[in-house]
């Protein structure tokens, strides 16, 4: 049964990520760049003042007396803490593992356009947001797409259904990649890097040729307590972690990929000569090795690119949107920032790790490890090890505990919104209900012997994008036209256009006194 569940799921998978996800990231990608007029190129200086740039302004950091909404750098320290997680470290060396070297380049190339993905999913979640039953802010791919989308001739039932397959496959996604296989990584990596003898030789059973020991059942307990706490506490408890947690562990984690880069400064030339060298024309000896051709290169990249930064899942919108925000494209260009700082710079710096740590051989293409995780963890070992103290090890675990823990944080937020879209006036009690089981499936992946769940998950995962890259295409000439409004207005300063900033026009209303009001809101 399992065997014929995971041949579905492979072809389920194969079609959803490798044959049409893919290809329609990057074709929404190139579209959104055309129609802004490369927008993250040409305004670089205003998104980057806008976003890090205004670390210092209140508005941006400060918390809000709403207790109903988030600061925007909470907003995004809690989409970052979703997005940058396992896929940053093992999920870049898997790339270079099954694409070689090039795969990084199309990893670039993915995050260059889902740039814009991601920054015209975060205009619509805050232009076609509402309050709920709890006065909070929701917003998502299932209300452009129930309302954008559902708005045009004929395509109320269309634009409805698609939000409710969205809101499904988003709910079972956070069981999965959101929880469970976030949770396994963490146990196996931290049990092995820091092992207890008298806890890990006592072994509850075996499951396919795995065993499960006291000390994961231990360490499951302790990681389902800590995520109860934060998550039972709701959005706003997960923000207040998420923004001190997030920065500091982005920062630990470059301090040692830097200092691994620097050990090995004279590899530096020959890892980007590899990358690009590859992208284009994969030496035969990777071909020998792993199989890859070039379309192998390109989906491996780009599909790797997506699984860190998250960029066309619609995932992230449904945190940004619950910030206290008044222009759309503001959020937007957090959204920017956000796939900028996941993968330009944290995958960059694992990918440059890996590539001059020495674990992979530029020349003959050999590999130290075919293990995605213990690679990464090798290439800090060959700098951090002690003797018999393998530092590096323990670094990279103790990074994959904290990534992954931020990543289950993050995602319980996306469950708990899709859950809450789709229990209607139930969501009260729908949402409680969501988030207790959440946390009890903690302890079940901690506990997991088998990949069904995470492949399951994973496919999910995908059947999120479908729809809303849909919701984003058909909407693009919304997104061009509050993009157009915004220039006009904030970049410009033509005082004469009206402000377009909600589909509802008693928000767009009350949003256009207060930023009339204090010029400085944003």
């Amino acid at each position: 049964m399992l065997d014929l569940l995971a041949r579905i799921n492979d072809a389920v998978n194969s079609f959803v990520w490798t044959k049409t996800g893919v290809w329609m990231l990057i074709i929404t990608g190139i579209l959104m760049t055309i129609l802004t007029k490369g927008f993250q190129f040409t305004h670089i200086g205003h998104w980057w003042k806008k976003t890090i740039g205004s670390m210092l302004n209140k508005n941006v950091i400060g918390h809000t007396e709403d207790k109903a909404t988030i600061s925007q750098f909470q907003a995004l320290c809690t989409a970052l803490a979703a997005t940058v997680g396992v896929g940053n470290i093992a999920g870049v060396s898997a790339a270079i593992i099954t694409g070689g070297p090039g795969a990084v380049f199309w990893m670039w190339f993915a995050a260059i356009f889902g740039m814009m993905t991601n920054y015209s999913e975060n205009i619509l979640g805050i232009y076609f947001r509402r309050k709920n039953h709890a006065d909070e802010w929701s917003g998502g791919a299932m209300y452009y797409l129930q309302d954008g989308l559902g708005s045009y001739p004929h395509m109320k039932k269309v634009g409805r259904v698609l939000a409710i397959i969205f809101a499904i496959c988003a709910t079972l996604a956070s069981f999965g990649i959101g929880n469970m296989g976030q949770v396994n990584k963490i146990v196996l990596n931290f049990t092995s890097s820091f092992d207890i003898k008298a806890l890990s030789s006592r072994v509850l059973y075996t499951s396919n040729e795995t065993d499960i020991t006291l000390y994961m059942l231990i360490v499951g307990i302790v990681l389902m307590v800590l995520v109860g706490v934060v998550v039972i506490g709701g959005l706003q408890r997960i923000a207040n972690v998420a923004e001190k947690i997030v920065p500091v562990m982005v920062l630990i984690f470059l301090c040692g990929s830097i200092t691994i880069i620097l050990v090995n400064f004279d590899q530096i030339g020959p890892a980007f000569a590899a990358i690009f060298s590859g992208a284009f024309n994969a030496p035969a000896v990777w071909g020998g090795a792993t199989g890859i051709a070039f379309k192998t290169i390109i989906t491996q990249g780009c599909k790797r690119g997506v699984f860190s930064n998250e960029a066309g899942l619609g995932s992230s919108v449904m945190v940004h949107s619950n910030s206290n925000v008044k222009e759309p494209v503001k959020q937007g260009l957090w959204g920017i920032f956000e796939v900028f700082a996941d993968t330009i710079i944290v995958c960059t710096m694992t990918a440059l790790v890996v590539l001059t740590s020495g674990v992979i051989n530029l020349t003959t293409g050999d590999i130290e490890t075919e293990s995605d995780a213990l690679l990464v963890a090798d290439a800090f070992n060959s700098v951090f090890k002690f003797g018999d103290v393998n530092l590096g090890r323990m670094f990279v675990a103790l990074a994959i505990l904290v990534f992954a823990f931020t990543t289950v944080l993050g995602w319980s937020q996306y469950g708990s919104k899709a859950v809450e879209y789709l229990a209607g006036k139930h969501a009260p009690i729908a949402t409680k209900i969501y988030r207790i089981f959440f946390v009890l499936l903690v302890l079940s992946g901690a506990l997991m012997t088998s990949s069904i769940a995470w492949d399951i998950s994973d496919t999910f995962n995908g059947m999120m994008m479908i729809p809303n890259l849909i919701g984003v295409l058909a909407m693009s000439p919304l997104v061009k036209k509050i993009t157009d409004n915004y220039i006009a207005r904030r970049i410009k300063g033509d005082k004469s256009v009206e402000p377009v900033l909600s589909y509802d026009p008693k928000i767009n209303a009350e949003n256009a006194k207060a930023l009339a009001e204090d010029p400085n809101l944003d």
